[in-house]
């Protein structure tokens, strides 16, 4: 399986992240939080995937964009759990929400974590 982040991916329709803010479920595994929800897609992209940090924790655009670009990376690396585990396209948004500076091997963990957190939460929640 390619670990890649193609442009199809990417969760860039505004009516999307609406619904994913008004009607979205969320899980968290410190410092980190998933909000997702379930939706119709019309390509071939079981996942739509956006990242966020806050300017609240890092005022700098330069802190920020390396943060979004470690989230990018650890999704890339371990999108196979959700992959492996999903029964329908799903829309995420994935968010740091500290302003502790983690390391990427400690970011990297707690995005596996929570990745299995989500899919227990989704079989829970389908049974």
């Amino acid at each position: 399986m390619k670990n890649n982040y193609p442009k199809h991916e990417k969760l860039k329709s505004k009516t999307t992240i609406d619904l994913l803010f008004s009607e979205g479920k969320s899980v968290s595994k410190y410092p980190l939080r998933l909000v997702y929800v379930p939706v119709t897609l019309e390509e071939d992209a079981p996942l739509k995937m956006g990242v966020s940090v806050s300017k609240k924790y890092f005022k700098k655009a330069v802190d920020r964009n390396y943060f979004k670009r470690v989230l990018r990376e650890t999704y890339r690396l371990n999108k196979q759990l959700l992959l492996e585990n999903l029964e329908q396209p799903y829309a995420f948004m994935f968010f740091y929400q500290t302003k502790d500076r983690l390391s990427f091997s400690e970011i990297n963990e707690k995005t596996i974590q929570l990745f299995q957190k989500f899919v227990e939460a989704t079989q829970t929640g389908s049974k």
